[in-house]
């Protein structure tokens, strides 16, 4: 089997990312993104769990995964996956909501899958612009239409409330959000919970579709991105985010994004604009 390639730009007109995953055959387990993700698959076939549903997602199916959506996939007939989608930051989504319907806010995207879409085509059409650099205004015209169409048949316009994802034990994931750089342990969250330590771990993982410590490393890794996107040292981000070595921090960080630390960071480094990352063994999650 080829050698998995993936590919990731930074458009800064329209202000994502956009990524290229070819040859991934690699389970993904639970995990989120503190970002929308919206993506499409151009080969192959995954089963895809997420927010306690399950899919099996083909070739011209989109998908949308809202901040804090937990999501797993995993390869089901045995092809390898070519993935690509377009990350936009929460910041971003609200300007974006912004120019479609002249309200700021977070939209909540109610379908994972759009099976078969006739949005596919413009998607994959966007994320090849991003990628091979397009002049900005076709690129701009063609991202807010799809936008547009999105956010008008996928989401309730008229509620126009921010996406919070699950309430379920909010002060506990306040505190790890908040916590995050130090030691946490099962004992304080249970104890914020007023739960045994048993009851606690089932009662948030039903409830959040994560497990305890599966969302605190996430929440570490998110902050680790927006560390390495400013430069900081692989070793310095590690420290300051809570992992105990420099060693499980990569694996961690290249388990969940796909790249190492330092592949990421050079996607942000010397104030270039777009930077492709070259062909890894390693594994971004769906």
């Amino acid at each position: 089997m080829p050698d998995e390639i993936r590919t990731v730009y930074y458009d800064a007109s329209l202000q994502v990312e956009a990524y290229r995953f070819v040859g991934v055959k690699q389970k993904f387990p639970p995990h989120f993104h503190d970002y929308y993700v919206i993506g499409f698959i151009e080969g192959g076939q995954r089963y895809l769990e997420c927010r306690q549903r399950e899919y099996i997602i083909n070739p011209g199916d989109i998908i949308i995964f809202n901040p804090r959506d937990v999501h797993a996939c995993e390869q089901v007939d045995g092809r390898a996956l070519d993935y690509r989608c377009i990350n936009i930051q929460s910041q971003r989504m609200m300007e974006i909501a912004q120019e479609i319907t002249g309200r700021s806010y977070l939209p909540a995207f109610a379908q994972t899958v759009l099976y078969q879409s006739e949005l596919a085509p413009s998607l994959r059409d966007i994320h090849a612009m991003i990628c091979e650099g397009e002049s900005d205004f076709i690129k701009e015209e063609q991202f807010f239409l799809l936008m547009g169409q999105l956010i008008h048949e996928y989401t309730d316009v008229s509620a126009c409330e921010a996406y919070e994802g699950g309430a379920g034990f909010q002060d506990v994931c306040d505190y790890m959000e908040t916590n995050f750089a130090g030691a946490i342990s099962l004992d304080d969250l249970s104890a914020l919970a007023g739960l045994s330590k048993y009851h606690f771990l089932r009662s948030f993982t039903r409830e959040r579709g994560i497990s305890p410590y599966s969302y605190l490393e996430t929440v570490r890794i998110g902050h680790a991105k927006k560390l390495l996107e400013q430069g900081t040292p692989p070793a310095d981000t590690a420290l300051l985010t809570g992992f105990s070595d420099q060693s499980h921090f990569s694996n961690f960080f290249k388990r969940f994004i796909g790249l190492t630390p330092r592949q990421y960071m050079r996607i942000f480094g010397n104030e270039r604009q777009m930077e492709p990352v070259l062909p890894t063994k390693g594994a971004k999650g769906v």
